[in-house]
Formats: C-alpha cells, structure tokens, sequence
C-alpha cells in the first residue's frame, strides 16, 4: 500500500516551570499563553489542536491565577481541541528515584482522568537521558508510544542536531525495549522539538521554509508521514498557523499537511512502518556522540538539591508510606491527601531544569523551600503513624516494670537488618504546671543519672551506650486539650537491634541497671588507626586514606578515599577539565587523625585535610563566559592564587556492618572546581554496574569509538559497583549522582561537590550561589562483597543505607499488639522492593518489586490481614487475580511487579 507524504504540524510550547527565570516570571507568560489558546479555539478560528507538553501541572499552575477557566478547558480537552497528559510534570528521569517516575506518571493520568481524555504518549522532549525500563513502565500504563529528543542521535550544542557517520537508528521511528522485553514504538525528534517552528505565510518565505524543512525531516523518517513541531521553550503560539497551513498546500499539492496531534499521529504512522524497525534496548543515554553534549553533569550540580531530594523521597516512600499502611491495617485513617501533597510538592522540584541544578539561583532558592515543606509533612506523618502503631503495643509484660521505658523500633524498608541504633530518651520530664518552669532545669540537672540496661521482651540484656545530653526544653500537642511545655532530662541511647524484621518493629526496654549491669564487650577499634568488625578490617594511613580487607574472601583494597580535585570551566550542565591540568589529589597530604567515638557498638575516626588549591579560574575564563565560547573550546585554566579548603572525614564501622560508612564535611572556599572521592578496585573488567530506575544497569567502563569527551560520567541511584566476577566493590550513597569508572586500576570516582559560575546553553546567565561556597556534607558506604552486587544481594545493604531507623519512647501500657510483629513478609531472591502504599483510588495495599537480575524468580508475600489478592499493573490497574495465600508469583527477568489485596471487605 503506498502512502501519500504527509506533513503532521503539531502545535505545541515546551514549558519549563522554572529555568532561566524563576517560577513566577514564566508563569506570567505562561497565563498569556493559554489565554491566547482559549481565544483562538473561541473565535473558532483555523487553528485545531495544541499539545500542552505532556504535564498537567501547567493547568495547576494556570487555574491558580484563573480559576474561572476551568469548565472552558475541560471543555476543549473532551473536544479533542487541547491534548493533555499523562504527566504530572516533565521530570529529570536518571534524577528522580523509580517510584518518583512512577507516582508522576499516577498522579497525571489521575489528574487528566477529571478532563475526560488523555494524550497516550509518553512524552520526554527534552529528557537528559531516559532509563531503561521506561518502556516497560509505559506499557503497564497502557501508553504503546513514545516520543524523545535525546539518547539515540548526536544532540549538540543548543539542541542543533548535527550529522554523524554512525548512528543506533538510521530512522527517527524505532522499536525501543526495556531488558524485560516490553518494547514501545519510539519517535526521535530528530530535528529537535522545534522542526516546525515559525511557519511563514507569505508564499515566497514559505516555499524556501518547506523545502528546507521537509527534506530534512525526510532524511531521518522511515515512512511518508512526518512529524513537524510547531512549537519550542516557552515559545508563544504561532496564531496564523492555520494560514500557514493553508499556504504550504497551495505550494506543495502533493503533500498533506494537518494540523494534527500526537495520538491521531501516532496511528496513522504505525500503519505506514517498514516491516523492520532498529531496535534500542535500555537506557538511552547519547552514547554514540562526541559526549560533549550529554548535560550529565547536571548530576553533580548542586549536589545539595540531589541529598535533599533523595532524603524526602525515601521518607516518603520508605518511610511515611509503609507507617501509614502499618496504621491502617489497625484501623486508623491513611493520610491519603497529606501524602498525595508532599509528593505533588515534591514533583515541583523534578522537572529537568529543576532537579539537575541548571537554572538561575533564584530557581533553586525556591526549591529548598519546598524540599523543606515536603520534608515537614513527612516527618509529622511519620511521627503520627509511629505512635499510633505503638499506642496498640502492649508494651506491660511480665519481665516489666512500671519504671522502665520502652523504646519501639521500626524497620520499613522491606529487608531484615542488624542496625546499630541512636535514640534520645527523655528519662525525667517536669512541665511547668509542675513547678516554676526558671527552677526546673537545675532541679532536672542536679540529680545522679543512674546506669542503664537495655532488655528486650524476654528480659535478655542488651549492650548499649548511654551519653548525658543534660537538659531540654520540648513540649506536648495533647488531642484534647492545649499545649503542655516542659523540660525533659535527655540521654542519647546507643543500641544494636538485630534481626529487625523488614516490615515490622521490636520492643526494647531501659531500665535502672543494678547487679544485671552487662559487661563491656570488646571494641571495634583496634588503635588509633584501625577498625575490625566479623565482616572487615580497616586500616587508616597518614594522608587519610584506607585499606581495606573483605574478611569473607580475604580480598583486600588498598588506597581507598583519597581526595581528588580539578578545575571546571564549565557549566551547571557540563564538566570541563581545563586542558592539560593533572588533578590535585591527598595522595601526599597529611591528614591529623583522632577517635571521636570508641566501643563494642560503633568506632568513629576523624581524618581533618587541611588542603591548598587554587582559589578560581583565571582571568580569562570570566571573558569566555560573556563571549558565549562553547564549553569544549575553552582554553582558560586555574588561578595561580590558592585558597585552604577543609575536609573533615568520619570513618564509621558498626559492629554488624559489611562495611565502613563515611561522612565528609566540606569547608568549600573555592571556585570553578570538582572534588572527587577514589576508590581503586584493581578488578580486572571492561564493564560495571549501577543503580538506576527499576533496574541494576550494566555500562561499559570505555566509551563508543565516536566519544572525544576525556570524561565518561554517570548517572546512579543508590549505588555504583565493580566485579571481577570472584571480588567486587559497592560505593552506597545519599544522593551523589554522578561517578567515573577510571581506566587506572578500575578506580570508582564519585563526585562529592562542584562548583560553576554559570547556567550555560543559549546565553550568559551568571548563577554564583551554583559555586558551592560553604560547608556541605557527602556520604556514602564501602562495601567489599563475593560475585556481582547482584549475586550477593548486596544491593539491599545499598538500598537500607539510604533508610532512616525509626525509635519511639512510650509508655508501660495495655495492647492488643505484641512486642515484636511483623506486619508483611516476603522473599524472593534478586528482588528488591520498592514500595509499600494504599492505592490511590481504593483501601488496597499495592506492593512493587523489581526483579535485578536476567534470571526468573519467585515473590512470596504474606500478607499480614487481607483478602482478594491480585496482580496489578504500576498504574494500580487490577491485572490478574490470584487465589491463594501466601502469594505465589513469577517474575520474569527485570520484571517491574507489583501486587495488591484488599484489607476491609
């Protein structure tokens, strides 16, 4: 069947919440945008369709100042006028964890579902890289298509696609596949998201506009029907489009044009495919470039908006979620709207331009706010959930007294865990109504603390740690009544739980310790320099760095964490070592060495680096800038002035640990520079592995033969890890995402901080709050293993370092509930779970998986209460009931899983 050339005009404007100004300047134009949309459908003028970039938070954003245009929009949405979804913003798709992907694709179908139509494409334009398994996440959502702007052709400089000798697909229309098999057809704007921009009426303009245009879109498509975009950032919509089409037929009538819209596209393209389509299987990451050009070093600006964010998400998903599902199950209400807003503000912060730290300062300022926001109601939620789980505790037992306090521990994230804790109890409190509240601090602080056992259940000793913290002020919300100040006499309780059950708690007891008073055990550190545990040892040198040995396997990693240093002459989107420059690194820097902390529980060693290097770049850097010289053309080096920058490093070893946990406080001075953390494997392999969205990717240590970028850095997730096979090394972090895997000794660089001068792209904008100057934090945790991180299921220790422990103080009182529960247990090997939660639109529980490994599994859950289980897809869409319980499912190599059950009848 032959077609006729067809020319699909989609009207549409890439909206950026927030980039090169901040949120309320765009905005402003934003209202007029859509104002000027709605009068052009009113006046039912020529102008048919308009695509509004695929995220629904711009009708949030719009209804905020125009509220009285809702009925209008939902008007022309159901006429079919106005295309929207299925996002809810346009995140950053490496930047944001998985279930962030996936509660944005929930909460955008869920928003679009009141318009009464949604636009079924999943829609990335200008995505700095997608994830492998988006096709996998988009087919569970019922959406076959997708269209993208990077990852598969040569992107360059202010998005000009340029020509390539080589390329994944010869077409912009592609199959693209996630490692689990599921494909979708994918679309590259290969002439970027603006081909179709700024169409002439006049005749003579016009016919040079077309003919350069159509062969160009030509060039790339593999079938007659072709795809122009017309539309880019911000762009204002052209109103004489329908003229334009009207011109462009009357010059070219053997061509179609329409003005048309993504689904309506979409189907008349797949009946006109060739047979053979190029199929791209996982991540598409702009690897078959000069790598100039891949913005990945958006990961490592502002690093402090990447820690913020991963601490909100894992509260949120770790954390709030399964409290408020342990709650429920005992019958107290899901704060279903209060979660719903934190991740909703939350999402504000995920768009490209936002989360990757490459706007205008202002941007990011407004940012911190609304991580603080979202990190508040977290907490309040936790804080809640908790004490109504423990107010149904019987915390009266036989071996209790009414003197002793209990202490609950809670374990939410999914896997079983020995995990020294630190809690602050609240031995004696006085509230004012007690006693003039100016005399009750020293009548708190005169008297003796006496020694502390900690028992659990069965009256069994625990060792613990008890530190005087003297006293505080706090107070009490009572429910029904007002507010009780006091203050309270405060110890810090150090403790190992063990044997937490993964979705559960344990209830451990302090008690006044008379003749019980358990014997010190030995400590983990060794001397001055030296930390053992069962697991490993650890030896500090004079510069700071350490040696490590994989008590397990005897495999032993020397020269770990030193410190590395390089100028950067780039931007908040891209690295750029000066040319020439050998980095600077704590290889022959001294570092002053002590123990901060010491006994059977936990060792702490504190390295302090005082360290010299320059203070910015040189003069010439600053007349590049305003000249607009691309990144990779500049020649301006380090300053010959040096400035003192100060590392302080806590080297952590709990006594259960698989390895050292480690925190670095940054004195940053300096400017225009990277610091990098090392970690040399000398693992003999030519790839690795890493954390990224539902899946555990495998990457190349060397780049494709096109790549001329001297660095190769990366995306991650929880963690980065080398094997040879027999020994591997797994750096765990929170939220530092960007590594290097070094050609020297296979050495793991993770990024710690950045500091740039300017947002980069289209124009001079000067961004000095993007330096970094200040004190900033970075941790992450070493772990040595046997086999692959997967094999080992060392995964899951990377996974619950990122997880927070909660403890809560209560009282002697009656409950139906024992001292020790597990509300949901499960296992299955390589699987590693994702989330626990309510669905949004009825009282089932959902719980998600993914399968890391290329080999089948098995998931077992046991359900605490509950009937009606079934499969479900990640839009909570009821896939395949199941009859039995325990739960008995396949999973299918990198399979996303998730399944749900009803609680209440």
């Amino acid at each position: 069947m032959e077609f006729k050339t067809t020319a699909h005009i989609i009207s549409h404007s890439h909206w950026d919440r927030e980039w090169y100004m901040p949120f309320e300047k765009h905005r402003y134009y934003l209202v007029k945008l859509m104002d000027t949309l709605i009068d052009l459908f009113e006046k039912g003028e020529d102008f048919q369709s308009f695509h509004l970039d695929g995220q629904m938070i711009i009708l949030e954003d719009y209804f905020q100042i125009r509220p009285d245009k809702k009925e209008l929009i939902k008007k022309l949405v159901q006429e079919k006028k106005l295309h929207i979804g299925p996002w809810y913003v346009l995140q950053d798709a490496f930047l944001t964890s998985s279930e962030a992907n996936v509660r944005n694709m929930l909460y955008g179908l869920q928003a679009a579902k009141e318009y009464g139509v949604v636009s079924k494409v999943g829609y990335f334009p200008d995505t700095f890289g997608i994830y492998g398994q988006a096709p996998q996440l988009l087919q569970q959502a019922n959406i076959k298509t997708a269209a993208f702007g990077r990852g598969v052709k040569p992107t360059g400089f202010n998005n000009m696609v340029s020509d390539a000798k080589t390329f994944e697909s010869p077409y912009s229309e592609l199959k693209w596949k996630s490692p689990d098999g599921s494909a979708v057809l994918g679309v590259l704007f290969a002439n970027w998201y603006s081909n179709g921009n700024e169409v002439p009426v006049d005749r003579e303009s016009a016919k040079k506009y077309w003919e350069t245009k159509l062969a160009d879109a030509k060039k790339y498509s593999s079938t007659p029907n072709l795809l122009f975009m017309n539309g880019c950032d911000h762009q204002p919509i052209q109103v004489d489009i329908g003229e334009a089409i009207k011109v462009a037929k009357e010059l070219f009538p053997d061509i179609t044009f329409v003005h048309s819209n993504f689904d309506d596209y979409m189907e008349v393209l797949q009946e006109s495919l060739p047979e053979q389509l190029q199929t791209i299987t996982g991540e598409l990451r702009n690897q078959r470039t000069d790598g100039w050009s891949t913005l990945v070093n958006t990961a490592s600006a502002r690093i402090y908006l990447k820690q913020m964010n991963q601490k909100c998400q894992t509260l949120l998903e770790k954390v709030a979620e399964p409290l408020s599902v342990f709650s429920y199950f005992l019958g107290h209400e899901y704060p279903r709207d209060y979660l719903r807003y934190a991740w909703k503000t939350l999402m504000e912060n995920h768009p490209h331009d936002s989360i990757c730290g490459c706007s205008v300062d202002e941007v990011h300022r407004e940012m911190v706010t609304r991580f603080e926001k979202v990190q508040q109601t977290a907490s309040t939620i936790i804080e809640e959930k908790a004490n109504e789980v423990v107010s149904h505790i019987s915390t009266k037992q036989s071996v209790v007294d009414e003197d002793m306090i209990p202490v609950v521990v809670f374990n939410t994230s999914g896997n079983t865990r020995d995990v020294v804790i630190e809690k602050e109890v609240e031995l004696e409190k006085v509230y004012f109504s007690d006693m003039p509240f100016s005399e009750i601090p020293d009548f708190l602080g005169s008297k003796d603390l006496p020694d502390i056992n900690l028992v659990d259940k069965s009256g069994k000793v625990h060792v613990c740690k008890t530190k005087d913290l003297g006293t505080r002020f706090g107070y009490e919300l009572p429910g029904d009544g007002f507010r009780r100040p006091y203050y309270a006499r405060i110890i810090k309780l150090t403790f190992l739980a063990q044997s937490l059950p993964g979705y559960g708690y344990k209830t451990f007891y302090i008690k006044p310790a008379k003749e019980t008073k358990l014997n010190e055990q030995p400590s983990i550190n060794q001397c001055a320099r030296e930390l053992e545990n069962e697991f490993v040892h650890l030896f500090v040198h004079e510069n700071g760095s350490y040696t490590l040995t994989d008590k397990q396997t005897g495999k032993v990693f020397k020269n770990l964490g030193i410190y590395e240093n390089s100028g950067d002459i780039g931007n908040e989107y891209m690295f750029r070592r000066p040319n020439g420059e050998v980095p600077l690194t704590t290889k022959d820097l001294k570092a002053e060495i002590r123990v901060v902390e010491d006994h059977s529980l936990r060792s702490v060693i504190e390295l302090v680096h005082e360290w010299e290097i320059p203070k910015e770049a040189d003069e010439q850097f600053q007349r590049e800038k305003e000249l607009i010289v691309w990144h990779k053309d500049r020649l301006s080096g380090r300053s010959s002035e040096s400035v003192t920058i100060r590392l302080t490093t806590h080297i952590q070893l709990d006594q259960k640990a698989k390895g050292p946990s480690v925190k670095v406080t940054i004195e940053n001075q300096a400017k225009d520079h990277r610091l990098r953390v090392l970690f040399p494997t000398n693992l003999s392999t030519n790839e690795h592995y890493a954390d990224s969205i539902f899946e555990v990717a495998k990457r190349p240590n060397i780049p494709e033969r096109e790549w001329d970028n001297p660095s190769f850095d990366h995306h991650q997730q929880a963690f980065v890890s080398v094997t040879d096979g027999k020994h591997g090394m797994t750096i765990a972090n929170k939220g530092l995402h960007e590594y290097e895997i070094l050609e020297e000794q296979q050495t793991i660089a993770v990024t710690i901080l950045r500091s740039t001068s300017e947002l980069g792209d289209w124009g001079l904008f000067s961004t000095p709050e993007a330096q970094c100057i200040g004190t900033y934090q970075a941790e992450w945790m070493v772990i040595p293993h046997k086999g692959t991180v997967v094999e080992s299921e060392v995964f899951k220790e990377a996974y619950d370092f990122q997880v927070p422990v909660i403890a809560v103080q209560t009282d002697v009182h009656e409950g139906l509930l024992p001292t020790e529960k597990t509300f949901f247990s499960w296992e299955g090997k390589s699987l590693a779970i994702s989330s626990i939660k309510l669905a949004e639109e009825r009282d089932d529980v959902i719980a998600r998986w993914f399968n890391t490994s290329e080999k089948e599994t098995m998931v077992i859950a046991q359900p605490m209460q509950g009937t009606n289980s079934y499969k479900s897809t990640i839009v909570e869409n009821v896939k395949e009931p199941f009859e039995n319980t325990p739960i008995q499912e396949k999973v299918k190599p990198f399979e996303i899983i998730s399944l749900g059950w009803q609680v209440k009848e």
